[in-house]
């Protein structure tokens, strides 16, 4: 496809075509996944101690019963568990399985060959000084948690993308009908 004369030098434009692309490819990468990008970033926060589903929820900024059902679909899919807190009887922990620690290990590698296939066209220097430079961007205008980054992501791309509908004013009332005449 062919670009309009000296839009390739817009910053803009160049960070958008990279991120169409890469969005896409990682979507379905993770798409396996009860919850898709979501799941996926449960199963992240998830590795290593096990946390509490409500710190969970609060971590990575997804609504408790959105969480509940996430959990429920990864648990049902064998890649989470709940277990009683020890401390708190009304409180589950998180742990992944070893399943889903397989599965865990699997997406990132997937991630990587998107993230490959995307850079593709550069050397292993150019890939080295472009992800520097992405990081150092990244840490300067965004939060430095990756789970918020990815959050503001999933919401962004699970929000409909609908116009919404013109209303109609409503026709001007014509006044008294007169019934007696004729057509």
């Amino acid at each position: 496809m062919q670009t309009s004369p000296g839009v390739e030098t817009d910053l803009g434009w160049a960070l958008g075509a990279i991120t169409r692309s890469y969005l896409q490819a990682a979507r379905e990468a993770v798409a396996e996944v009860p919850g898709g990008a979501r799941g996926y970033l449960v199963l992240t926060a998830g590795q290593g101690q096990p946390s509490s589903q409500v710190a969970l929820a609060q971590h990575l900024g997804v609504d408790r019963t959105v969480m509940t059902y996430l959990l429920d679909d990864l648990e049902g899919a064998g890649l989470v568990e709940r277990r009683p807190d020890p401390a708190d009887r009304r409180a589950r922990r998180v742990a992944l399985t070893e399943t889903g620690v397989a599965r865990l290990r699997e997406m990132k590698a997937r991630l990587r060959h998107v993230e490959d296939r995307l850079l593709e066209p550069l050397d292993s220097d150019e890939r080295a000084v472009l992800r520097a430079l992405l990081r150092r961007l990244a840490t300067t205008v965004a939060p430095a948690n990756p789970c918020e980054i990815v959050r503001e992501f999933v919401e962004a791309s699970a929000a409909p993308r609908v116009r919404p509908r013109r209303r109609l004013a409503a026709p001007a009332h014509p006044g008294p009908v007169d019934r007696t005449a004729t057509v």
